[in-house]
């Protein structure tokens, strides 16, 4: 030819021809070839070019299967647009129809033991050796081996770096091959490798897999491995252990014989299926053992009382505290009754219940009794369930002495149980971390919160792991790390959305609201927004704890986005009246603080007086420090009305003392900033600039957007034409209030990756990302 052109050929380096790889080297040497090395595609241009139709969460998820192969990912989004999607490797299901016909080209040319080689190896999966597959082909080993150089030159099956394991070239090329092997050999190949495995001394966990694709109808042995496979991986596996048990169950004969064992293994299955987050098919799973009949009856029935406490707590999470509190009576009023073991088990659960509804003074000698019997019976679970219980509870309702004594008791049974023990019982770790936030400790709340949040990481227990972030996040913005606070309550959130529970979703995004104040700039709608959807997320769910606090939460985003009149509302119609009586004894003097801000500015002077002089007695009777600081910044904003500076001046000085005194860095550098304007005006410029750079200084550090934007409106006020240098000012004043995270995220959306990038390159949730960007 004499028109020049371009040859653009694709190959891989091992299934290329030697004679092309000859002719492209020379070319390369001669400058005739320019060599391209092509890796996975990134993922913004996967999601956003490829996939701009799908939700970002689905496209992320087709983007990790492919591991970033194009072929693959347009493969499965084919399949997803005509619905037919695929599972994970080695599941029914099968791949997409066009990746299939692509890949059977490969498969053609094998010979029968290649082809057989590369079906164990499917099998396999991660134990796929030599060896094994000899096993599994029943062909000798040299023989095996020649085959695997052979389809290793085809590049379908790769070694490990260690040159010990093999693998298919990707995982849906292993769900091709698998799901293509006739049924009754894939049976047969899964059979054999549970046989190999099991004489090779692996784990149940590893064999089940292969004992559940080789069954064909009841087999007891096999039933055996699979229930012992799932206790062993209750606690470490919970997901893992619910399929393995229901795998049982749906071929467990229907028999009279079998109904102990079926009782047996619901309520494994249901406990379970509870620690996943499954909270409503784990509830009604429980409630079908309960009203299937014991083989004893008349008798004691343990697996019984187990199955109403848990299904108690599958209850109490969904919201539903009447039918945890029916349950629960009736077992306890049934006879013969349960024994004292689990009759502690029940009291503990039911007083639990009267927590939630605030109406724990009902129940706290019934809990004081259920504490000194489990001590009676040396059970320190139990103990340590209804310690923290306790400590909460005190410390919600305001009896500060009680909470401490009971929260340092539990702490230290908390410290010296391993983390073994604590496993199947996360909730004490919940309830003590928010028992030590109400007690201003938060050095302890954190430390005990990072303790659960790794037992429920470890262990899949996501309903506990929301909460345990939710507190660890709130433990942080007190202490002023509002940017990593909102992480943390970003992944509560993202977890909370998806467990079903709407009490449990509204108290985490009243929270997660909170924070958003902090983090946005003074009236960004986007905090009423998220306090809005809070609140309806909780409504319909009753009086309890939570529900109370998100829709009274909502009244300080609306403070915040300057509508008092519905602060007030919202406050008064949430606290039950004047009183507030509904709201949580312990956090009145922070609710009575907004009242009289909220009554301030809509002309109710006297309400706002009679709200202040009853925080500073809420404050005394509690007597916490962050509480007499809520309460001091009350009297200050009364005084300030009255125009008394001075007075003012001398309250929030003392709520920052009260708030420096536990470490409330956030509530000090409020004080501080609310206190600088009056120091001025009473006279001391000095101190009140002092105050000033400390309270920005904090807020800046903190990631406290709200306060720094407070402190810069005050700057002239405070400062003067006196401050000496002055202050960056433009793009420099903006990038240096960023966060360490904040920058971070800012320059990555600066080289164009988008908030789902961002998220993945940095481990954050999309809201996070959002989050960030906003205050950017």
């Amino acid at each position: 030819m004499k028109t020049p052109f371009l040859l653009v050929v694709s190959r891989r380096d091992r299934q290329a021809p030697a004679a092309l790889t000859t002719a492209l080297a020379r070319g390369a040497d001669t400058g005739a070839v320019l060599r391209i090395s092509l890796g996975p595609l990134d993922e913004r241009d996967c999601v956003e070019e490829l996939a701009r139709d799908l939700p970002q969460q689905r496209a992320a998820e087709m983007y990790a299967a492919s591991e970033g192969n194009p072929l693959y990912f347009l493969a499965l989004l084919t399949a997803h647009r005509t619905a037919r999607l695929p599972g994970p490797p080695v599941r029914d299901g099968g791949p997409p129809a066009g990746l299939e016909a692509l890949l059977l080209d490969e498969l053609a040319p094998l010979d029968p033991l290649e082809r057989g080689t590369v079906e164990a190896a499917a099998v396999l999966g991660d134990h796929a050796t030599a060896d094994l597959i000899a096993a599994l082909t029943g062909s000798p080993v040299p023989d095996v081996v020649e085959a695997l150089r052979g389809v290793m030159r085809r590049d379908l099956i790769r070694t490990d770096q260690a040159g010990r394991r093999l693998a298919l070239r990707h995982p849906l090329i292993r769900a091709l091959v698998h799901d293509s092997t006739d049924p009754w050999r894939r049976q047969e190949l899964h059979r054999r490798a549970a046989a190999e495995l099991a004489e090779a001394g692996a784990p149940l966990a590893e064999r089940a897999h292969h004992i559940e694709r080789s069954l064909t109808g009841w087999d007891p042995e096999a039933a055996a491995i699979l229930t012992s496979a799932a206790e062993q991986t209750a606690v470490t596996a919970p997901a893992a252990s619910a399929h393995w048990l229901g795998v049982v169950l749906a071929i467990l004969p229907n028999t009279p014989g079998h109904r102990d064992k079926r009782r047996e293994l619901i309520l494994m299955r249901a406990g379970a299926l509870g620690t996943t987050g499954a909270l409503w098919e784990s509830r009604d799973l429980f409630h079908q053992m309960i009203d299937m009949p014991a083989g004893n009856e008349g008798g004691e029935d343990a697996l019984r009382t187990s199955a109403v406490v848990q299904c108690a707590v599958m209850e109490r999470q969904l919201g539903r505290y009447a039918e945890a509190d029916a349950l629960l009576r009736r077992e306890l009023d049934r006879r013969p009754g349960p024994s004292p073991a689990q009759r502690i088990g029940l009291v503990i659960e039911w007083c639990c219940r009267a927590q939630f509804v605030a109406r724990f003074p009902d129940v706290r000698e019934e809990l004081a009794g259920a504490l000194r019997g489990a001590r009676d019976l040396g059970d320190g679970l139990g103990e340590m369930g209804a310690l923290t219980l306790a400590a909460m509870s005190e410390a919600y309702e305001g009896d500060t002495a009680e909470a401490r004594r009971l929260a340092r008791t539990a702490a230290g049974l908390a410290d010296a149980l391993t983390d073994g023990d604590l496993a199947g019982l996360c909730e004490p770790l919940v309830r003590l971390g928010w028992a030590e936030v109400m007690l201003d400790r938060y050095a302890d709340a954190e430390r005990h919160t990072d303790r659960g949040v790794g037992i429920a990481r470890r262990t899949g227990r996501l309903y506990m792991l929301s909460q345990l972030l939710l507190c660890k996040a709130y433990a942080h913005f007190l202490t002023c790390r509002v940017t990593t606070a909102l992480e943390l309550a970003d992944e509560a959130a993202t977890i909370a959305r998806a467990l079903g529970s709407g009490e449990l979703l509204g108290f985490t995004l009243a929270i997660r609201t909170l924070l958003l104040m902090q983090a946005h700039p003074p009236g960004d709608p986007d905090v009423l927004a998220a306090a809005e959807e809070a609140a309806a997320a909780a409504e319909g769910t009753g009086e309890s704890w939570w529900s109370t606090l998100a829709r009274s939460l909502l009244a300080f985003a609306a403070m915040g986005a300057g509508d008092p009149h519905r602060a007030r509302d919202v406050l008064l119609d949430a606290g039950g009246g004047r009183d507030l009586p509904r709201l949580q004894p312990s956090l009145l003097p922070e609710f009575l603080e907004l009242l009289v801000a909220a009554a301030l500015a809509v002309g109710e002077t006297e309400e706002a007086e009679n709200a202040a002089e009853r925080a500073l007695k809420e404050a005394e009777r509690i007597d916490l420090p962050t509480r007499r600081a809520a309460a001091l910044r009350a009297l200050g904003r009364v005084e300030a009305h009255r125009g008394d500076r001075a007075a003012a001046a001398r309250a929030f000085a003392e709520a920052a003392r009260e708030s420096a005194l536990c470490g409330a860095t956030l509530r000090e550098a409020q004080s501080l900033l609310l206190g600088a304007v009056f120091i001025k005006a009473a006279g001391d410029g000095a101190g009140a600039a002092a105050m000033w750079r400390r309270a920005r200084r904090q807020a800046a550090e903190g990631g406290a957007t709200l306060l720094v934007a407070l402190a810069d409106q005050q700057r002239p006020e405070v400062l003067g034409d006196t401050d000496g240098a002055a202050e960056p000012s433009g793009p420099a004043a903006a990038l240096a209030q960023l966060t360490s995270r904040e920058r971070e995220v800012a320059e990555l959306v600066a080289e164009g990756l988008t908030n789902q990038a961002v998220a993945s390159r940095l481990c954050l949730s999309p809201r996070t990302v959002e989050s960030h960007i906003a205050r950017v």
